[in-house]
């Protein structure tokens, strides 16, 4: 089993920056695994904005591309999730996901490839 916990969630006013991470235990070694963040908005669907494959490759959704940074670090099993210029919309929950082993930059934001997840982190970005 992999547990992953969230934090480093808040309030901002736009323009702010917050970074989250998402600490992963148990059977999940980050440097075997892919991982990722999603997020749920108000009253929308569940979104994937950015993930990191096993071997390094990373995909972001356009809305935040040269906003928002993933990284990973294998030897603290962290992801991070760094997010600047931060906007009104991009409150939302945001939730990490784990799977084991490798997967291909396009499947990178599709919650079915992933077999765990974390209890999220609330974001809030006032205008």
């Amino acid at each position: 089993q992999v547990q992953l916990v969230e934090s480093g969630g808040g309030s901002v006013q736009a323009g702010g920056s917050l970074r989250l991470s998402c600490a992963a235990s148990g059977d999940g070694s980050s440097g075997s695994s892919s991982m990722a963040w999603f997020r749920r908005g108000p009253g929308k669907e569940r979104e994937g904005v950015a993930g990191i494959s096993s071997d390094g490759r990373i995909a972001y959704t356009d809305s935040v591309r040269g906003r928002f940074t993933i990284s990973k670090d294998n030897a603290e099993n962290t992801l991070y999730l760094l997010m600047n210029s931060l906007k009104p919309e991009d409150t939302a929950i945001y939730y990490c996901a784990l799977r084991r082993g490798f997967l291909l930059r396009h499947n990178l934001l599709q919650w079915v490839a992933y077999d765990y997840w974390g209890q999220g982190t609330q974001v809030t970005v006032s205008a």
